[in-house]
């Protein structure tokens, strides 16, 4: 999943596929008697990041405070999983590198997925029985994928941006124009031919635009290039591709493939939020009409058990209170203090688990659309997290 935008390959083409395919294989991973380290690490820095001893010395430090909360086989199976993700840093990060997400369990039936990633992700580790994949959501949430469309006077370039990455291009060449002039040409008739080549080469990267874009299921655009170049191409785009532009960048020939692509990326960020804020207010129009949408921790999770969610709307800022799922049947409850039995089975044996998790993983088996919204002081007042619902609650708490 690392990808470098200098060097494109198609047989990466698959990144965001494969990303979705690491989380269905996360959030079936059966439990065992040895616990799960979710390790996420942010790469980036000001002067290309620390080193690999640098996380090291992070790692041990936080090493030290998980091994005081275990005794026996757990803390030896816990030293296991933690010396292979120690190694793994020392040896194996590469240049370029933002982000890295690293899952490992020891005993006896061991599990070690490490992934690292062209953009960032949050400074974070979490010990359980089952791996954390909240920050990969997010990610996937983020950094879905579009199209960029690179031009300049004399050639396009086509990427699809997968994960914050270029993986795969689509190259059209424009043929040199031979200057003709003093030759049997005047200069009008120079330019008339010149204008004319634009035109055919804008058309011809349009034919190519729409054909890569169909065939992938892109909804999202952006082109890049010189102002007067990327202007006659976007006056030139038919309505259905001109309605999945996302905006233009400018670009010159001495920018690096690299600086465009984090350009685009940026602006990408930026219009992904604006989308996510769209859900909000499509939650909050539902439940005011008394429509298809509820709001708040116990309705949501609710409505992710019985698979009424069609969308789940959450808050970056959202952090719940506890939840509590039994060990027997693994029924979850919403409650400020452990109850003394599980709702479902009258089983007493319970254990804490973290809400926001829970709803994510719960949306991810159940092929939920997941929404994380950066900044939405609406959707906090509703609880921080909603869901908008394939059909109409029959519970009349959600009413």
């Amino acid at each position: 999943l690392l990808l470098d935008p200098t060097n494109t390959d198609s047989h990466s083409s698959l990144a965001l596929a494969e990303l979705k395919q690491h989380i269905r294989e996360l959030i079936t991973l059966g439990a065992t008697d040895a616990p799960v380290i979710s390790f996420y690490l942010n790469l980036e820095s000001a002067d290309g990041g620390p080193s690999g001893t640098d996380y090291q010395s992070v790692l041990a430090e936080r090493a030290a405070l998980l091994r005081k909360s275990l005794r026996g086989a757990p803390k030896e199976y816990l030293a296991e999983a933690l010396g292979r993700i120690g190694d793994y840093l020392l040896r194996e990060l590469q240049p370029g590198a933002k982000g890295a997400a690293i899952f490992a369990r020891g005993g006896s039936r061991p599990f070690f997925l490490p992934l690292q990633f062209q953009v960032p992700l949050p400074n974070w580790i979490a010990v359980d029985v089952i791996p954390n994949v909240y920050h990969l959501v997010e990610l996937k949430d983020t950094y879905h994928r579009f199209v960029l469309l690179l031009m300049t006077e004399k050639s396009a370039r086509i990427l699809e941006i997968n994960l914050g990455a270029a993986t795969t291009e689509a190259w059209a060449e424009r043929p040199e124009l031979r200057d003709r002039v003093g030759s049997g040409w005047t200069k009008a008739h120079y330019q008339h031919h010149r204008e004319q080549q634009s035109e055919r080469f804008i058309a011809e990267e349009i034919r190519v635009l729409d054909r890569l874009m169909s065939a992938g299921g892109h909804t999202h655009l952006i082109l890049a290039g010189n102002p007067d170049i990327t202007a006659r191409m976007k006056k030139a785009l038919p309505r259905h591709l001109a309605e999945k532009l996302v905006d233009t960048v400018h670009a010159s020939a001495h920018d690096t493939l690299r600086d465009i692509v984090a350009a685009t990326n940026s602006l990408f960020v930026e219009h992904e939020e604006i989308e996510s804020l769209d859900r909000v207010g499509q939650l909050e129009q539902e439940i005011n009409t008394q429509g298809l949408a509820v709001a708040g921790t116990a309705a949501s999770l609710r409505a992710l058990k019985w698979r009424q969610a069609d969308v789940l709307v959450m808050a970056k800022a959202y952090q719940p209170e506890p939840g509590w799922a039994c060990v027997h049947c693994g029924e979850i409850t919403t409650a400020p203090q452990k109850p003394m039995t599980c709702s479902a089975c009258q089983g007493f044996e319970l254990r804490e688990v973290d809400l926001r998790e829970e709803m994510v993983q719960l949306a991810e088996k159940n092929a939920v659309e997941v929404e994380i919204v950066v900044r939405s002081d609406l959707l906090m007042e509703l609880g921080g997290v909603g869901c908008l619902l394939r059909f109409q609650s029959l519970d009349p708490m959600d009413r």
